[in-house]
Protein backbone atom coordinates (compact mmCIF):
# COMPACT_ATOMS: atom_id res chain seq x y z
CA UNK A 1 0.00 0.00 0.00
CA UNK A 2 1.09 3.49 -0.59
CA UNK A 3 1.85 5.69 1.99
CA UNK A 4 0.59 9.11 2.54
CA UNK A 5 2.25 10.11 5.80
CA UNK A 6 6.05 9.85 6.36
CA UNK A 7 7.76 11.12 9.47
CA UNK A 8 11.54 10.32 10.04
CA UNK A 9 13.43 10.74 13.30
CA UNK A 10 11.46 12.68 14.80
CA UNK A 11 12.81 14.17 18.46
CA UNK A 12 11.35 17.11 20.32
CA UNK A 13 13.34 18.25 22.92
CA UNK A 14 12.24 20.82 26.02
CA UNK A 15 14.72 22.47 27.73
CA UNK A 16 18.00 21.80 28.08
CA UNK A 17 20.63 19.79 30.10
CA UNK A 18 19.13 17.58 33.57
CA UNK A 19 15.79 18.94 32.92
CA UNK A 20 15.70 18.18 29.08
CA UNK A 21 12.15 16.69 28.23
CA UNK A 22 12.51 14.16 25.40
CA UNK A 23 8.77 14.40 24.57
CA UNK A 24 9.89 12.64 21.15
CA UNK A 25 12.83 10.67 20.72
CA UNK A 26 13.56 9.58 17.09
CA UNK A 27 9.85 8.40 15.90
CA UNK A 28 10.00 7.16 12.55
CA UNK A 29 6.63 6.41 11.20
CA UNK A 30 4.62 5.35 8.10
CA UNK A 31 0.52 6.20 7.85
CA UNK A 32 -1.04 3.95 4.72
CA UNK A 33 -3.54 5.93 2.30
CA UNK A 34 -6.79 5.23 3.25
CA UNK A 35 -6.22 3.55 6.74
CA UNK A 36 -7.70 4.19 10.01
CA UNK A 37 -4.25 4.10 12.19
CA UNK A 38 -5.06 4.35 16.24
CA UNK A 39 -1.81 5.81 18.69
CA UNK A 40 -1.88 4.83 21.70
CA UNK A 41 0.28 5.57 24.72
CA UNK A 42 -0.32 6.78 28.49
CA UNK A 43 -0.19 10.17 29.50
CA UNK A 44 3.11 11.92 28.72
CA UNK A 45 3.67 8.88 26.18
CA UNK A 46 4.36 11.68 23.19
CA UNK A 47 1.79 10.88 21.67
CA UNK A 48 -0.17 14.80 21.75
CA UNK A 49 3.36 16.26 20.86
CA UNK A 50 2.97 13.33 17.84
CA UNK A 51 0.06 14.58 16.66
CA UNK A 52 0.52 17.83 16.68
CA UNK A 53 4.10 17.24 14.63
CA UNK A 54 2.00 15.18 12.03
CA UNK A 55 -0.38 18.05 11.91
CA UNK A 56 2.50 20.82 11.17
CA UNK A 57 1.01 22.19 14.38
CA UNK A 58 4.40 22.30 16.15
CA UNK A 59 8.02 22.03 14.19
CA UNK A 60 10.32 18.85 15.49
CA UNK A 61 13.89 19.76 17.48
CA UNK A 62 15.09 17.54 14.55
CA UNK A 63 13.73 15.09 11.93
CA UNK A 64 10.98 15.53 9.14
CA UNK A 65 7.72 15.08 7.83
CA UNK A 66 6.11 14.68 4.53
CA UNK A 67 2.42 14.09 3.89
CA UNK A 68 2.24 12.98 0.36
CA UNK A 69 4.44 15.10 -1.90
CA UNK A 70 5.12 17.80 0.49
CA UNK A 71 7.87 18.32 2.93
CA UNK A 72 6.08 20.55 5.78
CA UNK A 73 9.77 21.57 6.90
CA UNK A 74 10.34 23.36 3.62
CA UNK A 75 6.73 25.21 3.71
CA UNK A 76 6.76 28.86 5.39
CA UNK A 77 4.26 29.92 7.92
CA UNK A 78 1.46 31.26 5.77
CA UNK A 79 2.28 28.38 3.02
CA UNK A 80 1.89 25.81 5.93
CA UNK A 81 -1.15 26.94 7.40
CA UNK A 82 -2.84 27.35 3.82
CA UNK A 83 -1.54 24.02 3.49
CA UNK A 84 -3.31 22.49 7.21
CA UNK A 85 -6.33 24.17 6.06
CA UNK A 86 -6.41 22.11 2.68
CA UNK A 87 -5.11 18.72 3.65
CA UNK A 88 -5.47 18.45 7.15
CA UNK A 89 -9.23 17.98 8.74
CA UNK A 90 -8.40 18.14 12.80
CA UNK A 91 -10.89 16.79 15.23
CA UNK A 92 -10.74 17.79 19.51
CA UNK A 93 -11.28 16.52 22.34
CA UNK A 94 -13.28 19.28 23.26
CA UNK A 95 -15.02 20.35 20.22
CA UNK A 96 -14.32 23.62 19.38
CA UNK A 97 -17.25 24.79 18.22
CA UNK A 98 -17.83 28.54 17.93
CA UNK A 99 -21.11 28.58 20.35
CA UNK A 100 -22.78 31.72 18.33
CA UNK A 101 -22.76 29.47 14.97
CA UNK A 102 -24.97 27.04 13.92
CA UNK A 103 -24.45 23.67 12.97
CA UNK A 104 -23.72 23.88 9.28
CA UNK A 105 -21.70 27.78 10.28
CA UNK A 106 -19.25 25.32 12.24
CA UNK A 107 -19.25 22.62 9.57
CA UNK A 108 -18.54 24.87 6.35
CA UNK A 109 -16.73 27.46 8.83
CA UNK A 110 -12.89 26.29 7.66
CA UNK A 111 -13.69 26.39 4.08
CA UNK A 112 -15.48 29.55 4.11
CA UNK A 113 -11.88 31.09 5.47
CA UNK A 114 -10.14 30.17 3.01
CA UNK A 115 -12.09 31.82 0.72
CA UNK A 116 -13.47 28.33 -1.23
CA UNK A 117 -16.97 27.36 -1.94
CA UNK A 118 -18.60 24.53 0.35
CA UNK A 119 -19.41 21.52 -1.72
CA UNK A 120 -22.93 21.28 -0.18
CA UNK A 121 -23.83 17.98 -2.27
CA UNK A 122 -20.76 16.69 -0.52
CA UNK A 123 -21.22 17.69 2.65
CA UNK A 124 -24.98 16.89 2.87
CA UNK A 125 -24.19 13.07 2.39
CA UNK A 126 -21.38 13.30 5.21
CA UNK A 127 -24.33 15.05 7.71
CA UNK A 128 -26.67 12.79 7.07
CA UNK A 129 -24.33 9.55 7.63
CA UNK A 130 -23.57 11.46 10.75
CA UNK A 131 -27.16 11.99 11.92
CA UNK A 132 -27.18 15.83 11.79
CA UNK A 133 -29.83 16.36 9.09
CA UNK A 134 -32.20 17.73 11.28
CA UNK A 135 -29.77 19.52 13.76
CA UNK A 136 -28.68 21.80 10.94
CA UNK A 137 -29.92 25.01 12.30
CA UNK A 138 -29.42 24.48 15.85
CA UNK A 139 -26.37 26.20 18.44
CA UNK A 140 -24.16 23.74 19.67
CA UNK A 141 -25.02 24.68 23.15
CA UNK A 142 -28.35 22.91 22.71
CA UNK A 143 -26.70 19.21 21.50
CA UNK A 144 -25.45 16.43 23.10
CA UNK A 145 -21.78 16.13 23.82
CA UNK A 146 -22.21 12.78 20.85
CA UNK A 147 -23.58 15.28 18.46
CA UNK A 148 -21.48 18.20 19.38
CA UNK A 149 -18.27 16.03 18.50
CA UNK A 150 -20.11 14.21 15.21
CA UNK A 151 -20.47 18.03 14.12
CA UNK A 152 -16.61 18.33 14.63
CA UNK A 153 -16.51 15.28 12.46
CA UNK A 154 -18.44 16.38 9.76
CA UNK A 155 -16.79 19.82 9.79
CA UNK A 156 -12.91 17.62 9.77
CA UNK A 157 -14.68 16.18 6.38
CA UNK A 158 -16.59 18.67 4.45
CA UNK A 159 -13.03 20.72 3.45
CA UNK A 160 -12.20 17.11 1.50
CA UNK A 161 -8.66 16.78 3.59
CA UNK A 162 -6.48 13.90 2.42
CA UNK A 163 -5.80 13.26 5.89
CA UNK A 164 -8.07 13.44 9.32
CA UNK A 165 -5.78 13.91 12.64
CA UNK A 166 -8.03 13.05 15.62
CA UNK A 167 -7.18 14.01 19.24
CA UNK A 168 -8.86 11.84 21.83
CA UNK A 169 -12.14 12.52 20.19
CA UNK A 170 -13.65 10.72 22.96
CA UNK A 171 -12.34 11.74 25.38
CA UNK A 172 -15.08 13.49 27.36
CA UNK A 173 -17.57 10.93 25.70
CA UNK A 174 -19.49 8.02 27.78
CA UNK A 175 -18.57 4.55 26.17
CA UNK A 176 -21.61 4.10 23.94
CA UNK A 177 -21.63 7.19 22.63
CA UNK A 178 -17.56 6.76 22.04
CA UNK A 179 -18.07 3.50 20.24
CA UNK A 180 -21.02 5.10 17.70
CA UNK A 181 -18.46 8.48 17.24
CA UNK A 182 -15.14 6.12 16.23
CA UNK A 183 -17.86 3.83 14.45
CA UNK A 184 -19.41 7.02 12.17
CA UNK A 185 -15.77 8.40 11.83
CA UNK A 186 -14.50 5.12 10.19
CA UNK A 187 -17.34 4.67 8.20
CA UNK A 188 -17.07 8.49 6.74
CA UNK A 189 -13.43 7.47 6.28
CA UNK A 190 -13.98 4.82 4.05
CA UNK A 191 -16.72 6.44 2.15
CA UNK A 192 -14.66 9.41 1.47
CA UNK A 193 -11.36 7.71 0.98
CA UNK A 194 -9.81 10.16 3.95
CA UNK A 195 -6.75 8.49 5.65
CA UNK A 196 -7.45 9.00 9.68
CA UNK A 197 -4.76 8.81 12.41
CA UNK A 198 -6.73 8.84 16.05
CA UNK A 199 -4.54 9.29 19.47
CA UNK A 200 -6.24 7.83 22.60
CA UNK A 201 -4.88 6.34 25.72
CA UNK A 202 -8.69 3.86 25.47
CA UNK A 203 -7.18 0.44 24.50
CA UNK A 204 -10.87 -0.17 23.27
CA UNK A 205 -11.59 2.41 21.60
CA UNK A 206 -8.18 1.59 19.46
CA UNK A 207 -8.88 -1.50 18.57
CA UNK A 208 -11.65 -0.45 16.07
CA UNK A 209 -8.60 0.50 14.28
CA UNK A 210 -7.07 -1.16 11.01
CA UNK A 211 -3.81 -0.29 12.94
CA UNK A 212 -2.84 -0.02 16.68
CA UNK A 213 0.27 2.03 17.11
CA UNK A 214 1.81 2.16 20.99
CA UNK A 215 3.87 5.09 22.02
CA UNK A 216 6.12 5.12 25.33
CA UNK A 217 8.59 7.65 26.67
CA UNK A 218 8.90 9.53 23.09
CA UNK A 219 9.40 6.46 21.12
CA UNK A 220 7.14 3.76 19.04
CA UNK A 221 7.56 0.33 20.80
CA UNK A 222 5.25 -1.46 18.80
CA UNK A 223 2.68 -1.58 15.34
Amino acid sequence: MESILKASGLKKYYGKGDTMVRALDGVDLEIERGKFTAVIGTSGSGKSTLLNMLGGLDTPTEGSIKIGDTELDKLSGEQATIFRRRQIGFIFQNYNLVPVLTVWENIVFPICLDARKPDKKFILQAVEMLGLETKLDSLPGNLSGGQQQRVAIARAIAGKPSIILADEPTGNLDSKTSSDVIGLLKMTGREFSQTIVMITHNPEIAQMADRIVRIEDGRIVAG
